[in-house]
């Protein structure tokens, strides 16, 4: 065994990490179409001097998943979960290499943030176990996931249908951090998707008394949903109700403390998408439209579905086409995984690391419902999906050393 441990080869081997980061970032996997076998061979490359097990997984073969095991000293395994697509990029709109580029200590490229940059981070600990000579002290499976940012069926949701991740928690590298505002996500919210269709009486535009307007009937319904429901504070359950008030905390400084509270106690509802006329002189007889409704998690969805419906069905002229829905998840934040990787964060940075919820939902949702306890984390920039995205070296190196110490920690919470 080697004097240096995990975390201090990561500390000596910086420029190592920041390499393997620009390697990542010079490979385009915008999606769409979302190709990642580039990527996945690159990936391979730098897996392939370690003695551990690599293994492709593809259900779309321009969208390969890649797994690797590392074995333990305990029984108990832990996921650490990527993607490996990014959103698409404007490089017209960039001062830097949107395909990676280092200066003044920053790391600039599209994904740097999220999430090629905590991707690299998570890779180096596995150099950094195997070049220290360290046994880790669980079981550790890697997943290297595509087509995320789409929320495709190539990636996460093949691995699980075809029970690829057995695992007893996960830890998913998404940036849940912005400067000095730390974070570990630990809940999501629930939604209803809506598409609600209108009938009305066609007119001519000169004489709209003589008809009914379609589209004014589908606006007026969503205010009366608004107005009956939106207005309502939710009933969240006693459990989730602290990870909503330190969610509130985490997010006043950044969009104030009312629309923060507004947004987690209370449903939003937005009007997505409003289709419907003719022509600017004719009275619509059709319309239909297109609602997100989100609600915290600790709130039954179906409960709420039900009160929608009773609300839609007093709206003349107005039906329900379309629904699907989700319930919001959420992990204790006194559970094993979220101490661990609470405590371990603020150890590396000194910083207080909030449990919060997601204003949205993505692979932890499906996780938690494949009975996986998962969260989210990674340091990282405000820079998401923006030109000139970009992630500063210390933070890859932090993340590095938090997700190499956090099996200790989760093991140590574990057994207690």
């Amino acid at each position: 065994m080697s004097d240096v441990s995990p975390s201090e080869y990561i500390r000596a081997h910086r420029e190592d990490l920041i390499s393997l980061a620009l390697d990542l970032l010079a490979i385009d996997t915008a999606n769409p179409p979302g190709d990642t076998r580039e990527i996945v061979t690159e990936i391979e490359r730098f897996l392939k001097p370690l003695p551990v097990d690599v293994e492709r997984v593809v259900a779309n073969p321009a969208k390969p998943n890649l797994l690797v095991r590392v074995p333990g000293k305990a029984d108990q395994t832990l996921l650490y979960n990527g993607h490996l697509d990014t959103v698409p990029f404007n490089a017209d709109a960039w001062t830097h290499n949107p395909l990676g580029e280092y200066v003044d200590d920053r790391v600039y490229g599209r994904g740097a943030t999220d999430m090629k940059g905590s991707m690299a981070s998570i890779l180096f600990i596995i150099q950094a176990y195997r070049a220290t000579d360290v046994d880790p002290p669980v079981n550790l499976l890697f997943a290297f996931v595509s087509d995320e940012e789409v929320g495709g069926d190539a990636g996460l949701p093949a691995l699980l249908e075809d029970n690829q991740l057995d695992a007893d928690a996960c830890v998913i590298g998404e940036p849940t951090c912005e400067g000095d505002s730390h974070s570990v996500t630990v809940a999501d919210r629930g939604s209803i998707w809506l598409t609600l269709e209108a009938s009305g009486e066609a007119a001519h535009g000169s004489r709209p008394p003589l008809g009914v307007n379609a589209i004014d009937r589908l606006y007026d319904a969503v205010e009366t949903m608004r107005d009956q429901f939106g207005a309502k504070r939710l009933e969240i359950a006693a459990d989730v109700a602290p990870i909503i008030e330190e969610s509130v905390e985490y997010y006043a400084p950044s969009m104030g403390e009312d629309i923060a509270r507004e947004l987690f106690w209370y449903p939003s509802i937005n009007l997505g998408i409003l289709e419907g006329g003719d022509a600017i002189n004719s009275v619509p007889q059709s319309a239909r439209a297109e609602v997100d409704v989100r609600l915290a998690a600790g709130v039954h969805t179906p409960d709420v579905l039900a009160v929608i419906r009773e609300c839609v069905a007093d709206c003349e002229g107005i039906r329900i086409a379309d629904v699907s829905w989700s319930v919001g998840t959420a992990e204790a934040p006194d559970s094993p995984l979220v101490e661990a990787v609470a405590s371990t964060a603020a150890a590396v940075t000194e910083i207080r690391v909030y449990r919060r919820s997601a204003t949205g939902g993505g692979d932890a949702k499906k996780l938690r419902n494949a009975d996986v306890p998962t969260v989210e984390f990674a340091l990282g920039t405000d820079t998401v999906h923006a030109p000139d995205e970009y992630v500063p070296v210390d933070v890859l190196a932090d993340n590095a050393v938090v997700y190499t110490q956090l099996p200790a920690a989760w093991r140590s919470q574990v057994d207690q």
